[in-house]
């Protein structure tokens, strides 16, 4: 019998060891002591494991009662039923093993991904944001850590090799894309096949030897819909998770001290190179941090997210920047493109929001008379030199009734807000404006804050520069007559001194 003592080692040291172990009723010995001390999930998970690689995994299930399952609970079966329990044991975690995804066990990881989205032949202003973003996190990646990887660009369409140069020139050190005349629009299954083999690194020898590693450490996505639908998708076909809809990330060492990353309590452990994923919490003004570690003896990655468009600045471009540009190879099976689409209309330019030094964006609080509070934002926009006009998701989805001559503005592409655009202007005017956290992702990186509203109470007041107590329909003519009157070169104290009840 060995003399192995399981209480006298951590889950990893216990692991290392029974890799010297090829006796069965030892390794039994073994199983029954860690039952009898500590009673780890994961302890006895490698014991059964080093059971079934030696071929005795049937008497370890039968002996241990749990077959190895992470389950505590104590039950005894009915003995009229126990082989049905016993079948149904072995089925208690049918995804455990995921045996049709490539779920790896330590495995070679490196490099960060960008889904580089394109549209009408042109890469998505996201895709740049991302790819400069990228460049930036990689380049603190060597610095902190002296390993050199790479940024690594992967798109799909029916011509997108320029672009995938285009990828380059924007930050990626490598770009592989994947040609094909059926992929002009974006279609679930083959865009997830052929992302998820690309980052497995499948496919000829030609387009696969520039690199080594099974997967990639990181992987990013847009936060659009189609960035979205493939992102979840793509993740869980490599048995990974996501982080959606993040507006910031950076990479650093995290202490854990969970026991299901560490193994066994009590235990802290450090994991270096670790995608921190910021992104807005449901609470009201926080934001929260996800980590995606693995699991003793179960890998996650890629770690992987999607990024709120608007977040990050694109790098200048530089067309004489060196990259590598790689045409993937697979075969696309017919039935993943089973829907054909005859016919379609493709909307004009859509509009954009950023880069404007002023933005005016109206709320519910327009509910009174939503044309006339419409022209009024109207008109302030247009006593700016350069300003747009945005709304909340709350113009977007509900009801009110506008005249033909502002209805367009009511449309979904002036939204702002986390499922809408993501704006930085030097001033932000918000009317009517209540400051549900949604909204808040997608403005609070404005340099002066102005909002205007009837409740002392809002939750805009809590992250806004200006608050000015007041209706809109009665503050915001005085606001552009103040500017028409011929200041130009308006402050922002000036422009919330607008009300009478400024706070």
């Amino acid at each position: 019998m060995t003399e192995l003592d399981p209480d006298d080692h951590t889950v990893d040291e216990l692991t290392a060891a029974l890799e010297t172990i090829d006796d069965a009723d030892d390794l039994q010995s073994i199983l029954e002591a860690e039952r009898a001390g500590q009673d780890r999930a994961t302890a006895r998970e490698a014991v059964h494991r080093r059971l079934e690689e030696i071929g005795t995994a049937s008497d370890a299930e039968s002996t241990d009662g749990d077959g190895g399952d992470t389950d505590d609970a104590e039950s005894e079966p009915d003995e009229a039923d126990g082989e049905d329990l016993e079948e149904d044991d072995a089925l208690s975690h049918p995804t455990r093993d995921k045996k049709h995804v490539r779920a790896l066990e330590d495995g070679d990881y490196a490099d960060m991904w960008i889904f580089c989205e394109t549209q009408g032949g042109e890469l998505l202003d996201v895709s740049r944001e991302m790819l400069g973003k990228g460049r930036e996190l990689m380049d603190q990646f060597e610095a902190d850590y002296g390993d050199q990887e790479a940024v690594v660009a992967f798109l799909m369409g029916d011509d997108c090799e320029d672009l995938a140069e285009e990828c380059i020139a924007y930050g990626a050190d490598v770009a592989v894309y994947h040609e094909d005349e059926r992929l002009e629009r974006f279609l679930h299954d083959p865009y997830t096949e052929i992302a998820a083999h690309m980052a497995r690194g499948k496919g000829t020898v030609e387009s696969t030897d520039w690199r080594e590693y099974d997967e990639p450490r990181y992987i990013l996505f847009p936060a659009t819909n189609n960035g979205r639908d493939l992102s979840a998708k793509v993740q869980a076909e490599l048995d990974s998770g996501l982080a959606s809809d993040c507006s910031d990330l950076f990479i650093e060492e995290s202490e854990v001290s969970n026991p299901v990353k560490t193994g066994e309590p009590g235990v802290k452990k450090t994991v270096e190179k670790v995608l921190h994923m910021k992104r807005p919490d449901f609470s009201g003004f926080e934001y929260s941090t996800i980590l995606c570690l693995d699991n003793p003896n179960r890998d996650f990655h890629p770690q992987g997210c999607s990024v709120i468009p608007g977040s990050f600045d694109p790098m200048e471009p530089d067309a004489d920047r060196d990259g590598l540009v790689v045409e993937h190879d697979m075969e696309l099976a017919d039935d993943w493109f089973r829907v054909d689409i005859t016919e379609h209309d493709r909307l004009e330019a859509g509009i954009d929001l950023t880069g404007h030094d002023v933005i005016v964006c109206l709320g519910r609080g327009i509910a009174d008379d939503p044309t006339a509070g419409m022209e009024l934002g109207l008109d302030l926009v247009d006593a700016f030199e350069d300003a747009a006009l945005g709304i909340t998701r709350g113009i977007v989805t509900s009801s009110y009734q506008f005249e033909g001559h502002v209805e367009a503005y009511s449309a979904e592409e002036r939204q702002i807000g986390e499922t809408g655009q993501v704006v930085a202007p030097d001033l932000y005017i918000a009317a009517g404006v209540s400051g549900a956290v949604q909204h808040k992702v997608g403005m609070d990186e404005s340099d002066t804050i102005v909002a205007i509203n009837t409740d002392p109470d809002a939750r805009i007041r809590d992250f806004s520069d200006y608050f000015v107590e007041g209706d809109l329909f009665e503050v915001l003519p005085r606001l552009t007559e103040a500017i028409e009157a011929g200041e130009t070169d308006l402050e922002p104290e000036a422009v919330a001194d607008g009300g009478e009840d400024d706070d």
